[in-house]
């Protein structure tokens, strides 16, 4: 989970918070305990909750969410935690007041109603009649017995999984069996393998959709003239990714009209031809939502069949598209756009930094190679400029972060981290896709049919308030009238603060006051982009939302109308996966931000002692984060600084020594040395110098 900017001090027992805990342990009252009557027994004086455990042995049992305002977890002794694990719902008694080690209550558990954890990813370790197995998963703290006739010829140092067969009890250990070995010791990229399946993420197929795509892809593309597909294999048409892509999504071309109009093709492969409506591959895509994407490894939505080969909109070779050619005048407006299915042909697959070249520096190896195409590429970045300057125009949010690329050598180590460049070409393809996903989405809000949206609701007033404190501090003044706030006045801040120190620090508060954008069916706009309506059409092979709106598009296109029952029926599907396709987004972004925390941490073990300059990123009542100009983020503790005491700051961000007045305060350029890096905690600790 990524870490706030700050964090609240939640007090101590004095705060009026905890006023109803101070009596747990004692003969409180049956009225006094009626409001928490479906958690809390007054007779047993029991609680039930989920545990959450630490390496060292003890745990917490957090509170239910309408209960979260009672008070603090509850504490529970190692001792009194009997055969519960991480995760687990249990059911806990209260322990006398004179038992207390300390001013929170502590409990001592009786019984665990549910199991969070059936099976367990980590490395398998051989002993001479048994192994066990040491969970990857930091928040597991048991190993998990493996008897030699359940170890399925794992080896010692294996990456494995495995399922627990028998759970610990208060006397004894889990004991589990070997059901799969993710990789062999010494094989490069298990720990990112390891972490993934940890997170739930499978690359391999059940064996029914991996049938189902092999049929497919070896059948090949398949289309008979004369239907109502378009044939546009003779239009100049053309992919443009990155150098390591292998799946190829989304192709463009352009002309102009008599008028002096720019026509933006923009060519989606058709995956909804292959992918059908509640096939095996339909219901596993919609299971897995996304593709995932770590560094050099890549859990496909999609079998590789289909997503690397007869999706692909590879160069040569015909593929089938669903496609939107949208008409813009030179003032940047859409005056007329036309969806339709259609078969093309790619001219080219282009590399985004050598067209960034070509449009940047005027490369002429690169305009020779590149001569038949040239004028479509220099007439795509003039079109590329006038939507950009339109965008900015109306207020968009581009919060143009640093993002980290970490390089892995052949044996899974990170060789180095350094920015991903966001260049000239990336943006030209960034603002096709934008104008194409709004002007789909326009296009079956307005025929009022069922749809998934892409929407980004406007921030609430208290995360906006804190937002305008925390500018403050910056000298930053957010005005606004009334209680909704224009996306523009955030984008000038940003525009304001570009190449300063802490950009990114203040960009990175303020995206965390924004609220998460999700899939919907309702049309509610997207506030980061300053648009009415916006949906995802352009990424079938990696985002099931593309891939169910591309089915209702092509049902409307041969149609033209959906009967009562159908409209129905589309309104229960649509729901489930704008559902479903959110919760894998979060699920897919966590374990993307987990393995890069990981190898960063790995990347800054092989720096120990080495001295870096940083900016603070952050300010805690226990340490400040420094972030290195490589996008590498450490803790310095507090009480690691040695020449004062310091105090804590909240509203003003910032922690001051109480003898010398020093201060440190986010957004300040500080040194720092390397101390410690965990790739396992996912931790690295730097010191002031």
């Amino acid at each position: 989970m990524a870490r706030p900017p700050f964090m609240r001090y939640n007090g101590d027992m004095k705060n009026k918070k905890f006023k109803n805990l101070k009596s747990f342990g004692k003969n409180t009252s049956p009225k006094k305990q009626k409001n928490n009557k479906k958690q809390y027994s007054s007779e047993q004086n029991t609680v039930t909750g989920r545990l959450s455990k630490n390496r060292r042995g003890f745990g917490f049992i957090c509170l239910p969410h309408e209960l979260a305002e009672a008070g603090e977890d509850i504490f529970v002794n190692a001792s009194d935690i009997g055969g519960a694990m991480e995760g687990d719902t249990v059911e806990a008694v209260f322990l006398p007041r004179y038992q207390w080690r300390g001013t929170r209550p502590e409990a001592r558990i009786i019984a665990i109603s549910e199991r969070a954890t059936e099976e367990i990813v980590g490395v398998f370790i051989k002993k001479k009649k048994h192994g066990y197995v040491m969970p990857s998963d930091k928040k597991l703290t048991e190993d998990i017995l493996i008897f030699d006739k359940n170890n399925s010829g794992a080896s010692s140092g294996d990456t494995v999984v495995a399922k627990i067969i028998r759970y610990p009890g208060a006397n004894f250990g889990a004991e589990g069996k070997v059901t799969e070995i993710i990789a062999r010791r010494g094989e490069p990229g298990a720990d990112i393998k390891a972490l993934a399946r940890s997170a739930g993420f499978r690359s391999t197929f059940p064996s029914r959709a991996a049938a189902q795509a092999k049929a497919i892809g070896g059948e090949g593309v398949v289309w008979t003239e004369g239907t109502s597909r378009r044939d546009s294999r003779d239009k100049t048409v053309f992919t443009i990714d990155g150098a390591d892509a292998k799946d190829f999504d989304d192709a463009v071309s352009i002309e102009k009209t008599p008028e002096g109009n720019y026509v933006l093709g923009v060519h989606i492969a058709d995956v909804s031809e292959y992918v059908t409506e509640g096939s095996a591959l339909d219901r596993e895509s919609l299971k897995r939502g996304t593709s995932v994407y770590i560094m050099n490894y890549v859990i496909p939505m999609l079998p590789f069949q289909l997503s690397n080969n007869i999706c692909s909109l590879k160069p040569g070779e015909d593929r089938l598209t669903l496609s939107v050619d949208i008409e813009i005048n030179p003032s940047g407006e859409i005056v007329a756009h036309e969806i339709y299915e259609s078969i093309i042909r790619s001219n080219e697959r282009l590399i985004y930094d050598d067209i960034s070249d070509i449009i940047e520096t005027g490369d002429e190896t690169l305009k020779q190679k590149y001569s038949k195409i040239y004028e479509d590429i220099m007439m795509m970045a003039e079109l590329a400029n006038i939507l950009w300057f339109k965008r900015e125009a109306r207020g968009n949010l581009d919060f143009d972060f640093d993002e980290a690329r970490i390089t892995l050598n052949d044996e899974g180590i990170p060789s180095s981290v350094d920015i991903s460049e966001r260049r000239t070409a990336n943006r030209m393809i960034e603002e096709f896709m934008l104008s194409a996903n709004e002007t789909v989405a326009k296009h079956f809000n307005l025929i009022n049919i069922p749809f998934v949206y892409r929407v980004h609701e406007s921030p609430d007033e208290e995360k906006l308030e804190e937002l305008r404190t925390f500018l403050q501090s910056f000298s930053i003044n957010l005005a606004q009238q009334g209680n909704k706030i224009h996306p523009r006045l955030l984008a000038d801040i940003l525009k304001s603060i570009k190449g300063l120190p802490y950009e990114n620090v203040i960009s990175a508060v303020m995206l965390r006051s924004m609220k998460k954008a999700s899939y919907e069916v309702e049309c509610s706009g997207h506030f980061g982009l300053a648009l009415k309506y916006y949906c995802h059409f352009t990424s079938p092979i990696r985002r099931y939302p593309d891939l169910i709106i591309h089915r209702i598009i092509k049902e409307n296109l041969r149609s033209g109308k959906f009967g009562n029952k159908r409209i129905s029926e589309l309104k229960k599907i649509t729901e489930e996966a704008a559902e479903l396709s959110s919760i894998n987004e979060r699920r897919a972004l966590e374990l993307e931000r987990d393995a890069e925390k990981m190898k960063k941490a790995e990347y800054m073990s092989y720096h120990i002692g080495e001295v870096y300059e940083g900016v603070i990123s952050g300010v805690t009542n226990y340490g400040i984060y420094v972030q290195l100009p490589n996008t590498i983020e450490g803790m310095v503790r507090l009480d690691s600084i040695s020449d004062d005491y310091y105090d804590y700051e909240q509203n003003k961000y910032r922690i001051i020594g109480r003898r010398t007045n020093n201060i440190y305060s986010l957004g300040q350029p500080v040194s720092i040395k390397v101390m410690r890096a965990s790739a396992i905690e996912r931790e690295i600790d730097f010191e002031l110098i």
